[in-house]
């Protein structure tokens, strides 16, 4: 019969990458980034629901007109 012949095992040797450390400075960094990504869209929601609540107030003036006293009605002389 035939038989084949014998294999030699295959040495693989893997060389690990040298993983990146993380300094104090990377987490500062990325501390400072984060909050400013935070501060940016909680002052963009800050204009947008003010706008929103400035243009449902002159919405609702121009829908219902003031019929009050003149009295009612402060005068800064």
């Amino acid at each position: 019969m035939f038989q084949p012949p014998p294999q030699t095992p295959i040495m693989v040797h893997v060389v690990e990458t040298p993983a990146h450390e993380t300094t104090v400075v990377d987490v500062l960094l990325g501390a400072i980034g984060l909050t400013g990504v935070l501060l940016l869209l909680a002052a963009l929601a800050g204009v947008v629901l003010g706008a929103g609540f400035i243009l449902y107030r002159k919405i609702q003036a121009r829908r219902t007109p003031y019929h009050g006293e003149a009295g009612d009605v402060p005068h800064i002389v």
